[in-house]
C-alpha cells in the first residue's frame, strides 16, 4: 500500500512537471533539460529568448521545482489554463504572480 502511495506522487510529480513544461513553451519559455553536474538549473536568456535550464539529472520533483519558480514569476502564466493541481502548487511559490489570482 506505501508503495502505492509513493507510486501515485511520482505519477503526479511526472505529470506536472510535463504540464508545466507545456505552459513554459506556451507562454514563451525555451526548457532545455541538460546534465547540469551539482547545478540545481534556473532561468536565463539565450539569444534574446527566455530559457530555463533543468538538471536532467536531477530528480524529477527537483526539476519541476525549478520550473514552477520560474512560471509562478511570470504573469504571462495568468492567462493560461491549467489544472487545478497545477494552479495550487503555483500559487504556493513565494513571490507567486497568482498568490492572489482567484483563478
Amino acid at each position: 500500500m506505501l508503495f502505492h502511495g509513493r507510486r501515485d506522487s511520482m505519477d503526479d510529480t511526472l505529470g506536472l512537471l510535463e504540464e508545466a513544461l507545456q505552459l513554459a513553451a506556451e507562454i514563451g519559455h525555451h526548457v532545455r533539460e541538460e546534465p547540469l553536474g551539482e547545478l540545481p538549473g534556473g532561468p536565463c536568456v539565450v539569444g534574446g529568448t527566455p530559457t530555463v535550464l533543468l538538471n536532467l539529472e536531477s530528480p524529477a520533483a527537483d526539476r519541476l521545482a525549478v520550473l514552477l519558480g520560474v512560471l509562478a514569476r511570470d504573469p504571462a502564466v495568468a492567462n493560461q489554463p491549467v489544472s487545478r493541481l497545477l494552479s495550487l502548487r503555483l500559487r504556493a511559490v513565494p513571490g507567486s504572480t497568482l498568490a492572489t489570482d482567484q483563478r
